[in-house]
């Protein structure tokens, strides 16, 4: 059995302010997860948490790059410092955000063990990068284009070790049919699958496929990027960005499953779910609900 470990990455640093003088609310993600006990349900060690630096977006303006770029660095090595030490030693870290830029902490630790691969469940590519957009400052929607190596070196390029992920061993789940980042996917060789894909193939067998081709001798293993954003709103309204099209709890159930299953996985973090926008507490009970499902030991 594995030791699964939870580590605590409350960090908001990559979205914009849902209001004027507000902060991000995913910063709970963490703490609501705990409330519904899921240390205890997986039987996980504690793994602490990694504090992120203030949420300050200063004097910055459209079009001076990422914003908190400089505290995002600073968290996305502090937090790779911990996942490093616990895959290193056979450990599997569960790490809650966050937004989705805690994924460049992850995969900044997988990187300097070896190469790995990224399976991403998420409603969207995250690819916004100078290349295709002039809108470039939240690193949560940015954060794939980022590991992958494209936007400011200061964020791709940490400890001289970018990208900290290659494009061929890149999985995406999740997109909706018709996003407009699917062209530059395919003429990448960026490995993806829309939401009408996925009920094609069936949840369970493309899952299966995935997992096959992440379990190869030139990959030392990958890592799973879970956002909540991927589920329908009609189930998962908590998030910054909820747009229609999603997966249902049923058909994200047999994905998240099979891959975590894999013992080439090493480890998996979940993103996006704000409990400020969660007042029943109904999409973090199912959010808990469906970690606890695919991690737990039959």
């Amino acid at each position: 059995m594995r030791n699964i470990v939870v580590i605590d990455a409350p960090s908001n640093l990559g979205l914009r302010p849902p209001a004027p003088g507000t902060v991000p609310g995913c910063c709970k993600l963490a703490g609501a997860l705990r409330e519904r006990r899921i240390v205890q349900r997986l039987g996980a060690t504690e793994g602490g948490v990694v504090v992120p630096p203030r949420y300050d977006l200063g004097d910055w303006r459209e079009g001076d790059g990422v914003f908190n770029a400089a505290a995002i660095a600073r968290y996305t090595r502090t937090l790779a410092d911990r996942v490093e030490t616990h895959v290193r030693a056979g450990d599997f870290p569960l790490v809650l955000g966050g937004d989705c830029s805690i994924q460049l902490g992850c995969t900044l630790a997988l990187r300097r063990i070896g190469r790995y691969g990224l399976a991403a469940i998420d409603g969207s590519a995250d690819f916004r990068h100078p290349g295709n957009s002039d809108r470039i400052g939240a690193a949560g929607g940015e954060e794939l284009a980022l590991a992958t190596g494209r936007g400011q070196t200061d964020l791709t390029d940490l400890e001289g070790l970018g990208p900290y992920l290659r494009d061929e061993d890149v999985r995406l789940f999740g997109m909706r049919d018709g996003d407009e980042d699917r062209a530059e996917m395919a003429a990448l060789k960026i490995s993806n699958a829309t939401v009408g894909e996925i009920r094609e193939r069936g949840p369970a067998d493309l899952a299966r496929e995935v997992v096959q081709s992440l379990e190869v001798p030139g990959l030392d293993g990958f890592w799973v990027h879970f956002d909540a954003d991927v589920l329908d709103p009609s189930v998962m309204p908590a998030v910054d960005s909820p747009d229609d099209g999603g997966l249902f709890p049923e058909e994200l159930a047999p994905i998240l499953r099979t891959l975590l299953r894999s013992p080439r996985c090493v480890g998996l973090n979940v993103t996006i779910y704000d409990p400020d926008l969660d007042p029943e507490g109904t999409a973090g009970t199912l959010l808990a609900d469906l970690v606890v499902a695919a991690l737990r030991e039959d």
